[in-house]
């Protein structure tokens, strides 16, 4: 069994076939107007090409074909030393995205990334976590993290790039961190087809590196519409019954609305870097911060203030009660951690 998009990573090789299905009579009659080298076997055309531009040709007349006819098909594709196997089947619209936005899915497919880490801080100022955030290799290529992400919804590689960024992060964790410090990472709940077998990996890196569950916070990211709450509270259930904890990211911002926190009673509550911005000089965020603190306190929530640069806006929300903090004041993302701050 398979997450939506995990499998498929393959290369798009330079020889091999390219396969439709399911072949209608009126789409096979147009493949054999084509000079195309054809194979036909039930309901499946498999067209043969001998480079990538020849490749690239076929799915370009593809695309060209009525709507009408191409509405419901989907491709596979087998490089020639595979030929004989079962390729992953897409559809045309989610393939020919991946067409598109290839230089962008070699780095998702090649895993060309790493994990930075920000700090988080106690009232104290004691760095006791820290999030963790994706960012290009040295010397790899570049991308904003948000158009990685953006690109993999479109290819269909969205649960694979997630299943991918959350191992990176977790080994990023065992080389650098010492036991007892929390590790923030984030997860996309589109990405979770079946919790119990889409987080396997995740709990599977956890024991492989000999480190504890309960060092681990889980954190839903804002950039998602939560309409399936119970599907995201059993997400959340299988992390808590593996001992990792379970946070709401962002909230006070976009989808990640303050009821939230009743629906899900989440472990940590990171309150959105837009309603911090300047939060010491306006009475309208400060209630807003307060009311977001007291609903977490109802539920045992331990409160995040996120995007933290200047010291009044820190000074304010410690005055409140809010127990932890991250942003710029307190250290940027980077490659190494920053156990203290002095």
């Amino acid at each position: 069994m398979n997450c939506s998009g995990c499998s498929y990573v393959q290369p798009i090789e330079d020889q091999g076939t390219v396969s439709l299905r399911p072949l209608s009579s009126s789409l096979e009659n147009l493949i054999r107007q084509q000079s195309y080298d054809t194979y036909i076997m039930e309901d499946i055309c498999s067209i043969s090409y001998q480079s990538r531009e020849q490749m690239l040709d076929i799915m370009h007349w593809v695309r060209s074909l009525p709507e009408e006819i191409t509405s419901c098909v989907s491709v596979g594709l087998l490089g020639s030393d595979d030929i004989g196997g079962e390729p992953v089947w897409l559809p045309l619209s989610v393939f020919v995205n991946r067409l598109q936005h290839d230089d962008v899915v070699e780095i998702i497919r090649q895993k060309q990334f790493t994990s930075h880490m920000q700090p988080i801080v106690n009232q104290h100022e004691q760095v006791i976590a820290y999030e963790f955030l994706l960012r290009p290799i040295i010397d790899g290529p570049t991308f904003q993290p948000y158009r990685l992400f953006d690109i993999a919804h479109q290819t269909g590689l969205h649960s694979f790039l997630d299943r991918a960024a959350r191992i990176s992060a977790i080994e990023t964790s065992a080389q650098y961190l010492q036991p007892g410090i929390k590790r923030f990472i984030n997860f996309l709940p589109s990405s979770i087809y079946n919790p119990q077998y889409c987080l396997s990996h995740t709990f599977a890196a956890i024991e492989r590196l000999h480190l504890n569950p309960k060092d681990f916070v889980f954190e839903v990211v804002e950039t998602e519409n939560i309409v399936e709450m119970p599907k995201l509270q059993n997400i959340f259930d299988v992390y808590r019954s593996n001992g990792i904890s379970v946070a709401l990211d962002d909230v006070g911002s976009g989808y990640s609305k303050p009821e939230l926190i009743d629906h899900l009673q989440p472990d940590y509550v990171k309150i959105d870097r837009s309603l911090i911005d300047h939060c010491d000089i306006s009475a309208e965020k400060q209630q807003k911060i307060i009311h977001i603190l007291q609903r977490s306190q109802n539920h045992g929530s331990t409160v995040l203030a996120e995007g933290i640069e200047r010291r009044e806006e820190y000074d304010f929300c410690r005055s409140i009660g809010i127990e932890l903090a991250q942003g710029y004041l307190f250290g940027k993302p980077a490659e190494y951690p920053r156990q203290m701050l002095g």
